[in-house]
């Protein structure tokens, strides 16, 4: 069994709460086109936008959430199914969802399964930062956080072409990999724990 980073608490289960009705909330964005007060997002709800592609991961350092510098690349290529999405702490739109679906999808897909969380606000978010962000949305062993020098995290955005100016035009963007040298398969828009669950279990091979 997964041992979350702290034991639930009634804010946690809260939060849990919230974040369940938020994801089940998905399906119907998926069906009817909404004006979101935030429009500098580019969130606007519909299908899933899914393709294929090979991306070349950049040389660059990260640094962990608890604070270890490490090798991106190496990072990534150590042989296990990746699945990777972009976020920043103060986001209140996006990311709180994005990654409710990553704190479900932990228990849908196995141990085998790395999920990385990258920050696109290297200023603020500091390891320190993450590890609090973290620890909200009770991340296991297996689903990591990063961040990095500007210069680093700019480099890794550009790469999966997920890079839109500035942390204002954030999108819902997630990305899985099977293994090393596999094309990369890109989902744009809102997935459900299950639509990411699916898709892994398709790329790892596994029922």
């Amino acid at each position: 069994m997964k041992e979350d980073l702290a034991k639930p608490d009634p804010t946690r289960r809260l939060m849990l709460t919230g974040g369940v009705l938020a994801v089940a909330g998905l399906w119907y964005a998926r069906r009817a086109v909404a004006h979101d007060e935030h429009h500098h997002h580019e969130a606007s709800p519909g299908e899933l936008k899914r393709s294929e592609t090979f991306y070349t991961i950049p040389a660059a350092t990260l640094v962990r959430q608890d604070g270890t510098e490490v090798a991106f690349p190496r990072e990534l290529d150590d042989g296990r199914p990746v699945i990777l999405d972009f976020v920043y702490t103060s986001c209140t739109t996006i990311c709180p969802v994005s990654s409710m679906v990553f704190s479900q999808l932990q228990h849908l897909v196995d141990a085998q399964a790395k999920m990385v969380s990258i920050s696109i606000d290297p200023e603020f978010d500091t390891p320190q930062r993450l590890r609090e962000y973290a620890l909200k949305f009770g991340a296991s062993a297996q689903w990591q956080h990063y961040t990095g020098s500007r210069e680093a995290i700019l480099g890794v955005q550009k790469a999966f072409n997920a890079y839109r100016g500035d942390k204002m035009n954030h999108f819902a963007v997630t990305f899985l990999r099977a293994a090393p040298g596999q094309p990369w398969v890109r989902l744009e828009g809102f997935a459900t724990p299950q639509d990411l669950a699916r898709e892994y279990r398709r790329l790892a091979g596994v029922s």
